[in-house]
This record gives C-alpha cells, structure tokens and sequence, in this order.
C-alpha cells in the first residue's frame, strides 16, 4: 500500500511543554495557535486558556534553562521572552490569568541576555545568569521579584550560574563553567558580599597546558541541614552520580552511594532536583530513554534511597521526559512525556506510592495510522578505532509495502555535545517520521562528542570538530553500504546546528558519499563563525573550538570553506534570519560560494526565526522543502 503523507498530519500533533502544576491549575507551553505560547487548563482537562497575545512567540524551551516560572504568591508568572528567536530574553511579568508582559525590571537588564537560573517561589526570588550584549562580561544577580531589588553576586568573562541558594537567600552556591565536565563551585555569602572558592581550580590560576582533573558539578544545592552541598557530578564516575561537600571541609568531596535503581542498559546519571524535606528527584538519560525516580537523602549515612519510579515503566516509557515539575501542596508530579511515535502528553503522577498515573491530553497525529510510523531499531556500531557508536536507524512500516533497498537520509545531531533521542517534540522526529513514510531510510547516529554517554565520551569533541567524530559518521557509511535494507548509494545528509556544520564537512570532504546534502543553520567558515558569535560566547569557543589567533591554521583545515572545490552533490540550505548563534550572513557565504562556482544550490530564509524553525507555517514549509529536495536528488525515478 503506497500513500503520498502530508507533513500536515505529523505537525497537527501541538507539542505540550515545560509543565508546571499550581494547586489545580496545569500551567504549559504549546504551539496551540501555530507558534509556542504559554497557556493554563484545570486539573482533569479544561480548555486550554491563552495567557500571551497571540502576536508573540515564545523560544523553544530547549535552549532556555528556564522558560518561565509561576509565583502564585504574588499573582504572576515570571516569563524569559525574546523576539522571535534573537536569544535576547528580558524578565517579564504576566498576570496569573494572562495578559500582556511587562519589564519585571524596566531598563536595569535591557544590556544584558538573560536566563534564569534559579527561583524559590515561597519568598519570591529569583536568579538571573545575565550575559553582557556588549563585552565578555556574564553576571549573576539575585533578585526580590516582590521588591524589585537587584543584587549582583558573580561577575566573569565565563560566568558563574547560582544552582541554589540557603533558605533565607544569603548563601548561594555558584557554579563556573569553562567548558562541559570543566567547573569550578563558589560560595557567595551574604556577610562578605563575595563569592569564596570552595572546589575546583579556577581557569585564571592555571598555569599554561596545566592538566586538570574534571569535576563537573551540577544541581548544586544546599542539603535539608545546609550543613552542606548536594551535587551532581563526575569525580567518582564517569556517567556521573551524586557528591556530597561539608561546608565545615569543602576541600572534600564525599560520594553518596545510590540505592534502588532498577533501570538496565548504558546511560548517564541527567539530573537532580530537591521536591522538599529529604525528598528528592533523581533523573537518569539510558540509552536515550528518560528514567526519574523519587528518592530520600539521608545526609549522615550519604545515601540515596531511590524509592518510586515516576517515569521509565508503562505507560511512561521508552521515550522522552520533556519537562518534569513537582507540586509541594498536592504531592504530586506532573510531565510531558513522548516517544518517536506518539506525541507529547501531559500526565500526573500521583498517590501514596506514585502507582497512579493519569493523562490530561489526548493529542494524536492526524489521519495517519500508528503501525505507518517507524520507531526505529538499534544499529550501534563499532567505529574504525573500536569504539562503540550509539546509532538507530528507521525503515519504512512494513504496512506501506515499499520495495527493495531505500535511499537513505543520514541525519547529524546539533550540540555536538547534545543526543538524539526518542522524542517527537523535538524537531528532527516529525522529519524522521515523514522521510520514513516517503519511503527513505532514516540513519541517526550519536557519534562521539555526543551527550548521554558518559563525560569522556562528550568531550572527545572539544578542539577535534571535523576529526574523529567525522570519521565516525564515513565509517558508519561503510557499515550501511553492507546493509541489503539501505541503498547507500543514493545517500543524502542532513542536520542542524553543529550538524549542519558536520552536513558541509562530509558533502565537501567525502563528496563521493552523497548524492544531496541540506545544510540547517551550519557553521561553514570556523573563523567568521565564532567572530560573528555573541562576545560573551567566544571565550568558551576559543577553548573548545579553537582559538581564532593560536590556532588560525587548525580552524581554516577544520572549516568546510577549505574543502568547498570539491562538493559534487545539490545542497539545500536553511537558515533563520534572526538566528544569534550562526548568523544568517554565515549561511549566505555558503550560498553565494556555491552560486559562484556554478554548483547546484538553494536557498530557504525565513525572516521571523532565530535558531531553529518553530512556527507552524514554516515548519510545514521547512520540512515538506527538505523531503521535496531529498525526493527529487534521491528517487529520481519516482
């Protein structure tokens, strides 16, 4: 049975995101209306009611630390917007019931980028991690949302995030990053007004080529006593576990053993978060699958009891946890939760036991059968030096009666420090599912670099781009070749981001591999690319990229542009105008190059996105322009 899919179908599935629960009122982030926006429903299912005018449009939650946070207290909803897609968030106030935003700080943080870092709802503060729109500068302030009081507590060219604070505010735990697994944890006190040093050796004191040990601090907060530090982190395992600092002797770092798991399969120990008392959450990444269990600290035994399963058993697994939140009051967990075949819902998880799990939505792909879509296989390989290569690769049902090998599409993951996984909020899913259904075969690999993996893994990318990871993604290629399902011969690549990047390095450097190419928001010249980077951005860049004066030669050899003579293949190219992180005039290089040397190129624009392709209309057109192209290069027959 053949069928022409319409992308419309996939998208007509609105993604529910960043959940929050506030007494009876499930408070969440949709793209309802075409674009993501911020809403309310009742506990059990209501209407969903609008809280933004319908002319703005929220950032993809994935690339704010915190979208927005609910005071119940004070009546508003502290919201981080910025306009379409420019990264440049400013604090706003919304109405509990909705309204128009309005500057929490009026012109205080207009020069700055702002996240926020860190929030306690019952005293109405919040914390800002705030990067300089002008110089290197990332600053950390503390603010009295019910005031207005602003107080800087960390200023530096990397910046220190506030992961916590003691409950009455005046001792705040502070984490620096350099680069991933590189960090340093400060605590700032109230008394001195200065942030002291309490592990880790800060980038400034190391002596030139100093080796390091890596630390990777994370979640660091303080314990029910606030006799110490709770923390994520790696100096006892690889893939990360839980760490435990006296403040009366913080020149040691105590492990605190975990007990209760019973998730199998390789993975990393994601997150950690404080519900209340001794009561903590305690997130894990397996073999791309969300796992969160609820658990009990037991701070003078260093323990960890993991003692409820909230999501990693039916009907909440196998897939994605996009957002968790925990409501004090009603006790209860609320998330959004997907997999590659079936969309975003909300669900609680809830009773004595957390046994009862209950689902508010009912959203669902539109004229589409669920045995047409493909959920993948494993397709891990050992790379050309041994090492294991986390992959997955989607055929076409068995149900649309394609026959013999299908073209392959072979897709990159952003980051590079990032995962594809199992999640149909995410960008790339609907794509994956409408090549699929077109009759291709869909090649995902998490190469190395990639997170979920464990840190020495992630951070065999930092100052390698375009070496053994893309030797990765040619050995993979020989691997498919020997594949009767796949025709490796008629190949495409394609990714985002950093994968857009990695799509310009193999279509130029292994052009004999490829038959078509689309190139998603990519960096093509590493030199124009990190100067064309936010300023506050460059100082980590030039440590896990390269630096654009010591290792001018290494970032030319690295960049596609040096490779750009030998490109055989059509390429398509997508780019969002206001995007800050690769800016259009990037994407144009590669365009007019190509253009110049009379290759086959295209060109798709859209000027209302930043870093990614949110909104309704242009997904449809992003999507059906990439399958169309795809299409066209790889069946030709067709």
């Amino acid at each position: 049975m053949k069928i022409k899919p319409r992308i419309e179908s996939l998208l007509s599935a609105r993604v529910f995101q960043a959940v929050q629960l506030v007494g009876d009122r499930i408070f969440f982030v949709s793209n309802l209306s075409g674009r993501l926006s911020l809403y309310a429903m009742n506990y059990g299912g209501s209407v969903p009611e609008p809280l933004l005018p319908p002319h703005l449009a929220l950032q993809n939650p994935h690339h704010v630390s915190r979208l927005y946070q609910v005071y119940p207290q004070l009546g508003k909803i502290l919201l981080m917007l910025d306009d379409n897609g420019d990264e440049n968030y400013q604090p706003m106030f919304v109405p509990l019931e909705g309204g128009y935003p309005e500057l929490v700080f009026g012109d205080a943080l207009t020069p700055y980028r702002c996240q926020l870092a860190h929030y306690d709802v019952d005293r109405n503060m919040a914390y800002f991690f705030a990067e300089s729109r002008s110089e290197p500068v990332n600053v950390t302030f503390r603010a009295n949302l019910e005031t207005g009081e602003l107080t800087e507590l960390f200023r530096s060219t990397f910046g220190g995030a506030a992961s916590g604070s003691s409950a009455d505010h005046r001792r705040v735990p502070i984490i620096e990053g350099y680069t991933p697994g590189d960090h340093v944890l400060y605590l700032w006190e109230e008394q001195t007004g200065a942030a002291r040093l309490l592990y880790g050796r800060p980038l400034a004191e190391r002596e030139p080529g100093e080796d390091v040990p890596l630390t990777s601090f994370g979640a660091a907060n303080f314990s029910p006593s606030e006799r110490g530090l709770l923390f994520l982190t790696s100096l006892f395992e690889d893939t990360y576990g839980l760490g435990y600092l006296a403040l009366d002797g913080p020149e040691t770092v105590a492990r605190v053993e975990v007990s209760g798991i019973v998730h199998t399969g390789s993975g990393e120990m994601e997150n950690l978060e404080h519900l209340h008392g001794d009561r903590y959450a305690v997130y894990y990444n397996i073999d791309g699958v969300s796992w969160e269990y609820e658990g009990a600290f037991d701070e003078d035994a260093l323990t960890m009891r993991l003692e409820w399963v909230i999501c990693g058993r039916p009907p909440l697994v196998g897939g994605v946890l996009d957002s968790s939140y925990y409501d004090e009051t009603s006790g209860r967990h609320v998330l959004t939760f997907s997999t590659a075949v079936s969309p975003t819902q909300i669900y609680t998880v809830e009773g004595e036991d957390r046994s009862e799990v209950c689902r508010h939505t009912q959203e669902r792909v539109l004229a589409i059968s669920d045995d047409w879509l493909s959920s993948g296989e494993d397709a891990s390989f050992l790379s050309h030096d041994g090492l294991r290569i986390s992959a997955r690769l989607y055929l076409p049902s068995p149900k649309l009666s394609y026959d013999g090998p299908r073209p392959l599409v072979y897709y990159v993951h952003g980051g590079p420090q990032s995962q594809e996984r199992p999640d149909f909020a995410w960008f790339s899913m609907p794509l994956i599912q409408y090549l699929t259904m077109s009759g291709f075969a869909v090649f995902v690999p998490n190469v190395r670099g990639s997170s979920g993996y464990g840190l020495s893994y992630m951070k065999q990318v930092d100052r390698d781009w375009g070496g053994q990871d893309r030797l990765d993604h040619v050995h993979a290629m020989k691997r498919l070749a020997d594949d009767p399902r796949v025709d490796a011969s008629r190949a495409g690549v394609t990714g985002r981001s950093y994968g857009g990047y990695m799509t310009l390095t193999l279509a130029t450097r292994h052009p004999d591999l490829w038959s078509a190419a689309v190139d998603m928001f990519g960096p093509y010249d590493l030199l124009t690319f990190i100067d064309r980077l936010p300023e506050t951005w460059k100082p980590y860049f030039a440590i896990a990229v390269g630096d654009p004066e010591k290792d001018r030669d290494f970032l030319i050899e690295r960049s596609p542009r040096h490779y750009i003579d030998n490109i055989k293949c059509p390429m398509l190219v997508i780019q969002g105008n206001n995007d800050p992180r690769v800016v259009e005039r990037e994407s144009r290089d590669v365009v007019e190059h190509l253009q110049a040397q009379g290759k086959k190129v295209e060109y798709l624009m859209f000027p209302d996105e930043g870093h990614d392709v949110l909104k309704y209309e242009n997904r449809v057109t992003c999507y059906n322009a990439i399958t169309d192209f795809f299409r066209k290069h790889l069946m030709p027959a067709d």
